[in-house]
């Protein structure tokens, strides 16, 4: 009896297979299509371990190190081998993946006395050592009950917790060798596959570092990046200390009745830190002519110096806010490379018009401003009419702002530069962190379907692009900042979810995006919802949700 086939659409083409094949088996008649590993392939445009075994025709993608999708496969694979690795030498510490630094992640290990070179050194010891013998990474399914009691027995309180609050009734672990852990999204099929890795001592934890997507077998040029590690650094601690840096303690506050007072802690948290910003630059002010604020897509600028400028209006500071996005060109007139808008690009912002308001305004004349109309993509005359005087500060507020070529003709020396980020103070649990990335991303989903007129398969679209652009026109320029300000709220994500989850239930199996929606909706199903109803008007989540009392 022959065995039975199953059609397999691959990069356009169709091949007979015996029904039960493998992902891992299939790979292997297409390496040589790759310059790297395959380490994960799309199902019908769903992300599976290489382990998966197919059953039916469908259409399947191959991912390779140089991909983003296979880059985030090794990040987390790495992880998992250090976790083996500290867990087999020090049994009794407790390591936490924080967030991402110097092109690596920030992570602590606590032990009963302060962690220092050596210990790190002897972790990195045995991950090459893992690596070395080629130990199979396999996926299992077990019961809820089952998964409780193997992390209660490493003391892996979160996680437990996080599984107690699951509806369901079984949950995926990654088992290698006696170890094991769980990871929210696939690994490599072995530890073989991991070749390019270095573990630093980074005073008080260490840095995992690990290759580019772009060049896969070398590590990166390592840069200090003291400011950026001093604002993750307090932000983690700040959630330390209210107890609520994990999502199971968030979800428990929620099913208590206490998320008020956490919104309420951490939206005073941001009015304290604004506050002592409007602070610094009153005690300034006699050199101080304009204050650039930049950051990454969707950090809440906006909102940010609309409530810098309440606390500059109580020291006796006027202020005059502009965007740069109100300087965006029209559309039509934009470079469209490789068919698509790049509007991260300073090309894309009108940098004449904008140096020649800002001379006029710091002559003393009045400038009329612009207003970008995103609905229509075009700069329309906004009817603004603005003009310095005495005690009144220019605020600049986008992606470009800390760049030298819109502000060369002011001193340094006259101006203040605080970068904004929101650098998510929250994680699933001690090894399954929150990009900051994630956090951006639905935030922008929300708002460019409340305000911009576009869906969340276009926002997917073009994240991509976004990132790019922020990779070469904001992060280089952040280090250069005098003030650093986090606008992340540790309870935003809870709030979102009920926003972004429907529109991103909308991308079907058809669109390649449908896979990074799943994944966006799996990360957001660990919250327990939170309405909005608690929320000042004056939150920079407002600036994303609808209903701020700075906006129309």
């Amino acid at each position: 009896m022959l065995a039975k086939k199953v059609i397999i659409r691959i990069n356009g083409d169709e091949y007979a297979y015996s029904k039960g094949v493998s992902l891992l088996k299939i790979s292997e008649d297409f390496l040589r299509f790759y310059r790297t590993p395959i380490v994960a392939a799309m199902i019908n445009n769903n992300l599976k371990d290489m382990s998966t075994k197919i059953n039916e025709d469908c259409v399947v993608e191959f991912f390779d190190l140089a991909t983003e999708v296979g880059f985030k496969v090794y990040q987390r694979s790495l992880i998992f081998i250090m976790v083996l690795a500290a867990r087999e030498i020090f049994p009794k510490g407790r390591l936490i993946v924080e967030h991402s630094l110097s092109k690596g992640l920030y992570c602590e290990f606590r032990l009963d006395y302060p962690l220092n070179f050596f210990d790190v050194q002897a972790i990195e010891k045995r991950m090459r050592e893992l690596v070395a013998e080629d130990l199979p990474i396999e996926k299992k399914t077990i019961s809820i009950e089952e998964a409780v009691a193997l992390f209660e027995a490493v003391g892996e309180v979160e996680k437990v917790k996080l599984l107690k609050q699951s509806n369901r009734q079984n949950t995926g672990i990654y088992f290698c060798g006696e170890g094991y852990d769980y990871f929210y999204r696939t690994m490599v099929p072995s530890t073989g596959y991991i070749k390019t890795f270095e573990l630093r001592y980074y005073e008080p934890g260490m840095i995992l570092r690990f290759p580019l997507q772009e060049e896969p077998y070398k590590l990166p040029q390592f840069e200090e990046m003291p400011k950026l590690a001093k604002v993750f650094l307090e932000a983690e601690r700040w959630a330390e200390i209210v107890e609520c840096d994990y999502i199971g303690r968030l979800n428990e506050y929620v099913k208590a009745g206490d998320i008020n007072n956490v919104i309420l802690m951490a939206e005073a948290l941001h009015e304290k830190k604004m506050a002592e910003i409007a602070d610094y630059i009153m005690n300034n002010i006699n050199r101080f002519k304009i204050i650039l604020v930049a950051g990454p897509s969707s950090s809440g600028k906006t909102t940010f110096i609309q409530r810098l400028s309440v606390q500059l209006k109580v020291l006796g500071i006027d202020t005059i806010k502009i965007s740069l996005d109100d300087y965006f060109i029209d559309r039509e007139k934009i470079a469209k490379p490789k068919g698509e808008l790049d509007l991260e690009s300073l090309e894309v912002v009108d940098v004449e018009l904008f140096k020649e308001h800002l001379r006029r305004m710091l002559l003393g004349e009045e400038v009329e401003l612009p207003r970008f109309d995103f609905a229509t993509g075009k700069q329309v005359a906004s009817g603004r009419k603005v003009q310095l005087g005495k005690r009144k500060l220019v605020i600049i507020e986008g992606i470009h702002a800390l760049n030298e070529k819109l502000t060369a003709s002011v001193s340094k020396h006259h101006k203040i530069k605080i970068h904004i980020s929101a650098m998510t103070q929250i994680a699933i649990d001690e090894h399954n962190r929150i990009p900051t990335t994630d956090a951006r991303l639905i935030r922008r989903i929300v708002r460019d379907s409340q305000f911009r007129n576009r869906d969340a398969l276009n926002t997917l679209k073009m994240w991509a692009s976004v990132m790019r652009g922020e990779e070469k026109n904001i992060f280089p320029y952040s280090e250069d900042a005098d003030l650093m300000f986090n606008s992340a709220l540790i309870y935003e994500l809870a709030v979102l979810g009920s926003f972004a989850i429907p529109l991103l239930e909308k991308i079907g199996t058809e669109h390649k995006e449908h896979g990074e929606a799943r994944r966006l909706i799996r990360l957001l199903s660990y919250f327990a919802p939170v309405t909005d109803a608690e929320i000042p008007l004056n939150s920079i989540l407002r600036e994303f949700i609808g209903k701020s009392c700075f906006f129309d």
